[in-house]
């Protein structure tokens, strides 16, 4: 699969940095009125850090879909990696739950992806929901310790499927055959292009629209930043800008509006969920990887529950 030969998916990547840019010019001019006491310091400062941590993010995917399907398979097994590790350090765990864990990042996580690598999809769909889930309890029993233990190993069972399984769904979107009527060489990578995009920018259309016009709290105990206007205003904003990319991958227009729709409402409640569980946890962020914009899973919060709902929506109407 030669992605560079796709002319589609090479202006899907070049409009991708073409609102990168745009992004980074909008922030130093509101680094420039922030110095100039015309706005917020602290809004000039979020934005341009979102802006940075993005355009490491599509650099580092842009490497691993160049490199081809093993590439981008990597790439999600390390951000898996991180971001399970990430969420395991803020819950509390006990010393009978270790050697579960060494099972979790080092025998689980990596036969999750070799299943996507072989495209062995029975094994895919049920490793975390069902074996995994059935083997945690069983090892934590083995330790001997029952303090807390329903609420210990429903905790390591929810890191595994929000930061494996979940996760995961994106990149088993190149194993997809799809029977698309499209002659691109490379319709599955413009596929998992179209989701990266659409949740990422749903998130930042959904701060900007709530820094510009936000006045109702949506969530103020989960998310206090986040509005109803920024809500509305974000997942529209991405429902038109998926419509507006469906031409360059093989959805109709309609397809790419109800797609990115679905898509971004999933990728809000991945986001909000999340937070609850920072919140729970007593900590703003899940950790410190991306100077001034949290960590890895705070990138990959929204993508946890849209993969899979995206995935299964293409699997379901796109496969023969």
């Amino acid at each position: 699969m030669n992605l560079l030969h796709d002319r589609k998916l090479v202006a899907l990547v070049l409009i991708v940095l073409a609102l990168l840019i745009l992004g980074t010019i909008v922030g130093r001019v509101l680094g420039i009125r922030a110095s100039q006491g015309k706005c917020q310091d602290s809004l000039a400062a979020n934005f341009q850090a979102r802006v940075r941590s993005w355009w490491m993010m599509v650099a580092v995917f842009a490497v691993a879909m160049l490199t081809g399907g093993i590439g981008s398979i990597l790439l999600f097994a390390i951000s898996s990696f991180l971001a399970l590790r990430e969420f395991i350090c803020i819950i509390p765990t006990r010393r009978a739950d270790h050697r579960t864990l060494v099972w979790c990042f080092w025998v689980l996580l990596p036969l999750q992806y070799w299943c996507i690598y072989i495209g062995w999809y029975g094994m895919f769909v049920l490793l975390i929901p069902l074996y995994a889930f059935l083997f945690v309890p069983m090892r934590n029993v083995l330790a001997g310790d029952c303090e807390h233990f329903l609420e210990r190993t429903a905790k390591i069972q929810w890191g595994m499927t929000c930061c494996i399984y979940c996760i995961s769904y994106a990149p088993m979107l190149l194993k997809l055959d799809c029977n698309f009527d499209d002659d691109g060489s490379a319709v599955n990578a413009r596929l998992l292009f179209f989701l990266v995009t659409i949740v990422e920018m749903s998130d930042v259309l959904q701060y900007c629209w709530g820094k510009i016009l936000g006045k109702h709290k949506l969530l103020p105990k989960v998310s206090p930043n986040k509005t109803v206007e920024g809500f509305v205003g974000g997942v529209l904003s991405a429902t038109v800008l998926g419509g507006a990319l469906s031409y360059f991958t093989p959805f109709t227009l309609w397809q790419g509006l109800g797609i990115s729709l679905l898509v971004a409402l999933a990728g809000f409640a991945g986001d909000a969920t999340m937070s609850a569980i920072k919140r729970d946890s007593g900590v703003k962020d899940y950790g410190t990887m991306l100077a001034g914009h949290g960590g890895m899973l705070d990138r990959l919060d929204s993508l946890c529950f849209a993969a899979p709902v995206y995935f299964h929506l293409i699997r379901y109407f796109f496969v023969s």
